[in-house]
């Protein structure tokens, strides 16, 4: 994006005009707004106008995908699973960092909630938010 260049609010405006964007309130206006978002994001010469249209469509789409999709809550347990399948990393590299081997085994089965000390540590050595583990 070129956020280093000056936006002519004439430009915007018109642009703004164009495309109405406002909070989405139904699946027709998520797809015309998405359909508005990819043939922006399909260029590679935008203008400044057109970067800041986009950036207000992503929000917009992302704030009404998030509210009428929710993802579903994983468990601390399953987050762990899948950062060590993502990241290639076995039980023998992840159980120093839950204290030993046993706790490992039993996190990683399901049969041990992570503790907070053991959330932390995990946060910090796989550099993810503490949340995922909480």
């Amino acid at each position: 994006m070129s956020s280093t260049l000056e936006i002519r609010d004439s430009l915007y405006g018109e642009l703004l005009a164009k495309s109405l964007p406002r909070p989405i309130r139904d699946e027709t206006e998520h797809a015309r707004f998405t359909r508005m978002l990819l043939e922006l994001d399909e260029r590679d010469d935008l203008s400044p106008e057109e970067e800041a249209l986009a950036e207000v469509l992503t929000l917009l789409v992302v704030d009404y995908e998030e509210k009428a999709h929710p993802l579903p809550r994983v468990s601390p347990n399953d987050s762990l699973v899948a950062l060590m399948e993502e990241r290639g990393l076995k039980h023998k590299d992840i159980w120093p960092v839950l204290g030993n081997k046993g706790a490992a085994t039993e996190v990683l089965s399901g049969r041990r909630m992570i503790s907070k000390a053991q959330a932390r540590r995990l946060a910090e050595f796989l550099r993810v938010p503490i949340e995922l583990f909480i």
